[in-house]
C-alpha cells in the first residue's frame, strides 16, 4: 500500500529475506537504482537534513544486499516494458 494514499503499489516485489521493495514510478526505480549501486554516498548540502535516500532502509543501503537490490529492480523494469507493449 502507498504510505501516504493508502492505494496499491503496482511496482513491488519481494526482496533481502522478505523485505518488501517498491517504487511509485519509473523516475523512483532510476533514483534507487543510482543510489544503491553508487560506492560512494556523499551526504547533502545542509547538516542535520535528511534527504530522501537517507531515509531509506538499512536493508536496501546494505552492501551486502546490493546486488539482489539491483537484480529486483530489473525485474520491476522489465515489468513495466512488458505492461506497455
Amino acid at each position: 500500500m502507498d504510505p501516504f494514499f493508502q492505494l496499491p503499489l503496482w511496482l513491488k516485489a519481494e526482496c533481502c529475506g522478505g523485505h518488501v521493495l517498491w517504487a511509485f514510478n519509473p523516475a523512483h526505480l532510476d533514483l534507487l537504482a543510482d543510489y544503491v549501486a553508487a560506492r560512494l554516498r556523499e551526504r547533502g548540502p545542509v547538516p542535520g537534513r535528511m534527504s530522501l535516500v537517507e531515509r531509506l532502509p538499512v536493508w536496501l543501503k546494505a552492501a551486502k544486499n546490493r546486488d539482489e537490490v539491483l537484480h529486483v529492480i530489473g525485474r520491476l523494469r522489465a515489468s513495466l516494458g512488458e505492461c506497455e507493449a
